[in-house]
């Protein structure tokens, strides 16, 4: 076998693996970006946790022709990028870079997603990206865990305040006559 073959197949089983380790997964188009502005924009990926690659599309459908979701293989023609990751992220950096500025909108277009297993549209991406982020989720959990024990600490102690009052008024009484 020539080597180059042994090097698409390896590229097949990597971009397979993309596929099934990461919980979502972002396909745009770009034409017309700048490397200034996709420098941006692989900082922000990075900051959010993303995997952020641009991928040739004959192997990425080679490598998801088991994942049986032949929309998402309709979309890839022309210049596509994947930003991979958690759930939410990969969508909400895309969205957020889109709606900087209008000509963001014009030299990046959204052609779908995969959302653990299924494919979502553009619409669907751009619902994604409104979610609360897993870490918001979390803190919002906690802080409804922890808002009954801080008010019933809260009664306990205005009863304590209550019962010291009183007593401080007794005292006072006493004191004047």
């Amino acid at each position: 076998m020539s080597s180059n073959l042994e090097q698409k197949k390896l590229a097949v089983e990597e971009i397979k693996q993309l596929f099934n380790d990461n919980e979502s997964v972002v396909v745009v188009s770009f034409s017309g970006i700048t490397v200034e502005e996709i420098t941006k924009l692989r900082v922000k990926f990075r900051e959010a946790n993303v995997d952020y690659r641009v991928l040739k599309n004959t192997l990425v459908k080679r490598a998801i022709a088991d994942l049986n979701i032949p929309e998402i293989e309709e979309k890839l023609a022309g210049p596509s990028a994947f930003a991979f990751g958690d759930a939410v992220s990969p969508a909400k950096v895309v969205a957020d870079f889109l709606s900087e500025n209008k000509d963001n909108a014009k030299k990046m277009q959204i052609k779908g997603g995969i959302v653990e297993g299924r494919y979502i549209d553009e619409n669907g991406v751009i619902a994604l990206s409104k979610l609360p982020s897993r870490e918001e989720l979390i803190a919002k959990m906690l802080g409804s865990m922890n808002a009954p024990i801080s008010n019933f600490v809260g009664v306990l102690s205005a009863t304590l305040r209550s019962l010291l009052y009183a007593l401080n008024a007794v005292k006072e009484q006493k004191e004047a006559a």
